[in-house]
């Protein structure tokens, strides 16, 4: 058909459906009435002359011909957004934006404090919504625009998407103040290797290559506990002879509230490169720019590897 015949809106309406899965959820993002999405998808429908949708207990279904447009209508939908964009300005002390971020535990405790107190003096209308980088959809979310920006270790990031180094750090020996290790200045790798060890798993990070680091040198740990996440570590170590070995910036953070101190570790383990990561649609989104600036302004170490790349 010809496209002067169809109206466009239609293509919004479609592009959410595929996106949301209900006519409820469609009709919120984009502030029409439930009755008004089901008309537009009727039109729809009579213009392209196929179903595109199928009713189910798990939402809207897209035909397999909904699944032939989705693809070229997204990347219509995209290019068009991203032009308007381009000269769209962005006032950060108007803004009532909402930013999706995505993190790990590790990276709620180190940058969210922070990060919520620049925005208070910055851009009090700005909102962050946070969701976690272990989510399979990851990938796809910053594509499509559900997630604007990454934060961490985040090997799956490496390719595709543009980055930009924030802060290297090293790995330490984390343990309480009145742990029997914590009489000792320096760990040796004795000690280091006889202590009971709690050892996070920390999946979609990068950090599991402390484990393997460990292995190569052939260092057998007595692995005591094994966590999903480092979000409960500061109150298992404060309450034991548990020894950890964790990001600096994380021990920062919770060795004063927890009555923790740090050790360096007795044997060469990489440190970790911080980067924040987005997608190319959002590369010239002069909101997200503003973003990305806080962001490096805040975390950003000032060295040379710190210019943003495709990787």
């Amino acid at each position: 058909m010809e496209l002067a015949r169809l109206d466009l809106n239609l293509l919004l309406v479609f592009h959410h459906l595929l996106r949301e899965k209900r006519v409820s959820n469609v009709a919120t993002v984009l502030g029409m009435s439930q009755p008004a999405v089901s008309s537009a998808l009727g039109r729809l429908r009579a213009s392209l002359g196929d179903t595109l949708f199928l009713r189910t207990q798990g939402g809207m279904e897209p035909t397999p011909y909904a699944l032939q447009l989705a693809e070229p209508v997204a990347a219509a939908l995209d290019g068009l957004q991203q032009a308007l964009n381009v000269r769209a300005s962005f006032d950060p002390v108007t803004s009532e934006r909402l930013f999706t971020l995505a993190m790990t535990d590790v990276g709620e405790m180190y940058f969210l404090p922070v990060l919520m107190d620049a925005l208070a003096q910055a851009a009090p209308g700005v909102t962050l919504n946070v969701v976690a980088v272990t989510s399979a959809s990851l990938k796809d979310d910053m594509a499509t625009g559900r997630t604007d920006l990454a934060l961490g270790l985040l090997p799956q990031l490496q390719a595709g998407f543009f980055q930009q180094s924030l802060f290297r750090q090293p790995y330490v020996c984390l343990l309480r103040e009145g742990h029997p290790l914590a009489s000792k200045d320096d760990l040796t790798l004795p000690d280091f290797a006889a202590a009971s060890h709690v050892r996070v798993i920390a999946a979609g990070t990068g950090h599991g290559r402390v484990d393997e680091a460990l292995e190569r040198q052939g260092l057998q740990r007595r692995i005591r506990l094994t966590v999903p996440h480092y979000v409960a570590l500061g109150d298992v170590l404060g309450h034991s002879d548990l020894i950890a070995t964790v990001p600096e910036r994380f021990a920062q953070r919770v060795t004063r509230p927890f009555d923790l101190t740090t050790r360096a570790l007795p044997l060469a383990v990489d440190g970790s490169a911080i980067h924040q990561f987005w997608h190319a649609r959002l590369h010239k989104d002069p909101g997200h720019q503003w973003l990305r600036t806080l962001v490096s302004q805040y975390f950003g170490d000032g060295s040379k590897t710190s210019a943003e790349q495709m990787a």
